[in-house]
């Protein structure tokens, strides 16, 4: 419900339709659709006696999470550089962030999540599984179903560890870069008000990021031998249902744009109700 307000009130209102909050959007947009991949399997398995799922449904499951996931990524990354052209380059923002440039930085985002997703569940699905087939786990994740495989899994721990360690390198390091040239540039400003200002309009990004890079990094990229798969059920919580809660509060809480256009769209919708009335 937070992600699909800030939607609707990103659509509504004509002062937030600047490309910041179309990749906010975005962000929320994936943030739906990313936890309604898990959540309601997740939901069901609470209260059915059977916690089955279907070996096709574990396989587009895991598709979709992963695509949605780097997505989400890269699309974070995008953010950041928005922030650093905006901060340090804003003579040059409305063409350096067009609607030309924007929309095809999101599409590039989108596809690379699919391709990225795509060689995963390949390499994932191609293995035999003819050992136990209990996923100790509450959704279908390419550790969990790994450990079941009964073949070598060597060349899909490969490629999990290279591709989202590259994934990872280049988007976190455009957050860092861009950052740092921010920071600089915050810090030559000569009027607290203004330092205050351009921090404020980076301080819930930087928040995301965070949050959501250092839970990624200490999921996927630590050792196989330091793997447990209890630990990483207490994190996927946080990492598939709490931080698609918290991004929509991150955003509009510490957001002065977002709190006026939705008090001025509660105002004038509870007006025209009253009208009608």
């Amino acid at each position: 419900m937070g992600n699909l307000t800030l939607i609707i009130l990103i659509s509504a209102s004509s002062r937030l339709h600047t490309p910041m909050y179309f990749f906010l959007s975005n962000l929320s947009f994936l943030d739906i659709c990313y936890s309604s991949v898990v959540a309601p399997q997740t939901l069901v398995n609470f209260i059915a006696d059977k916690k089955s799922i279907y070996f096709i449904g574990c396989a587009t499951q895991m598709y979709f999470f992963i695509a949605l996931g780097t997505t989400e990524c890269c699309l974070l990354a995008v953010m950041a550089y928005d922030r650093y052209v905006a901060i340090c380059n804003p003579l040059l923002y409305p063409v350096l962030m067009s609607p030309r440039v924007c929309i095809p930085l999101v599409i590039g985002s989108y596809t690379l999540g699919i391709f990225h997703s795509l060689v995963h569940t390949v390499f994932t699905f191609r293995l035999p599984f003819c050992g136990s087939n209990k996923i100790n786990h509450f959704y279908c994740d390419i550790t969990p179903l790994l450990s079941i495989s009964c073949s070598n899994t060597h060349v899909s721990e490969i490629l999990l560890f290279s591709l989202v360690g590259v994934i990872e390198i280049i988007t976190i390091m455009t957050v860092v870069i861009s950052y740092t040239y921010i920071l600089a540039t915050i810090l030559r400003i000569r009027s607290a008000q203004g330092r205050q200002k351009a921090f404020s309009t980076c301080a819930s990004h930087f928040t995301g990021v965070t949050i959501y890079h250092g839970t990624i990094l200490f999921m996927y990229l630590r050792p196989t031998s330091s793997y447990s798969l209890d630990t990483d059920k207490i994190l996927a919580v946080f990492y598939t249902l709490v931080i698609p809660l918290l991004n929509p509060l991150i955003y509009s809480l510490r957001n002065k744009d977002v709190k006026e256009a939705l008090n001025y769209f509660l105002k004038k919708n509870f007006s025209i109700h009253v009208l009608l009335a």
